[in-house]
């Protein structure tokens, strides 16, 4: 039975796995992350005071 044979499935598996360890997740963030996150406003905004009709 071919299936019994490790031989060829050793490689197939160190390989597979591998490419799912080295290239795979480098071509996944490079999609993802591909730009740097910045805060536009650093300074936080002082909130205005509510009009109330009652006062």
């Amino acid at each position: 039975m071919p299936q019994l044979n490790p031989s060829p499935w050793f490689l197939i598996f160190l390989f597979s796995w591998l490419f799912f360890l080295i290239v795979l997740p480098h071509k996944l963030t490079s999609y993802l992350f591909n730009y740097d996150p910045t805060l536009k406003n650093i300074e936080k905004q002082k909130p205005e005071p509510w009009n109330w009709p009652w006062s």
